[in-house]
C-alpha cells in the first residue's frame, strides 16, 4: 500500500489550494480515504474522509473545503479554498480500514495506512 500527498505551498490568506493523495497497491475503490493536518506543536486532526457512500468534514473544514476522489485514477483530491493562517499544516492522506468514513473517521485510529505529509503554509 502506497499513498503520496502532494500539492502542498505557500498561498497567501483567502487563496485556494488543492491537494491530491495518489494511492497504489490495494483496490482503491474499495476504501475509504481520509485527510488529516497536523501543525506545528498541535495533535493531529481530521479534516475530511471520503468513501463510496460518504464525505466527512471536519467543522473547520465545511463550507471551505471540498473533497473528490476519481477511482480510475486511484487518486483522491481536497480542494480547499478561502484559506486561513490557521490552516497552515501538515497535511496527510490515509486509507480507512474499509469503505465507510464511519463515525469515528475523524481519529487517527481509524486508519491503517498513511502517506507522507505534504506542506500548505497560509500566509502573506
Amino acid at each position: 500500500v502506497q499513498l503520496q500527498a502532494s500539492g502542498g505551498g505557500l498561498v497567501q490568506p483567502g487563496g485556494s489550494r488543492r491537494l491530491s493523495c495518489s494511492a497504489s497497491g490495494f483496490r482503491f475503490d474499495n476504501y475509504g480515504i481520509g485527510w488529516f493536518r497536523q501543525a506545528p506543536g498541535k495533535e493531529r486532526e481530521g479534516v475530511s474522509c471520503i468513501s463510496r457512500s460518504k464525505v466527512r468534514y471536519a467543522d473547520s473544514a465545511k463550507g471551505r473545503f471540498t473533497i473528490s476522489r476519481d477511482n480510475a485514477k486511484s487518486t483522491v483530491y481536497l480542494q480547499m479554498n478561502s484559506l486561513k493562517p490557521e490552516d497552515t499544516a501538515d497535511y496527510y492522506c490515509a486509507k480507512d480500514y474499509d469503505n465507510w468514513c464511519g463515525s469515528n473517521w475523524y481519529l487517527s485510529s481509524a486508519y491503517e495506512s498513511w502517506g507522507q505529509g505534504t506542506l500548505v503554509t497560509v500566509s502573506s
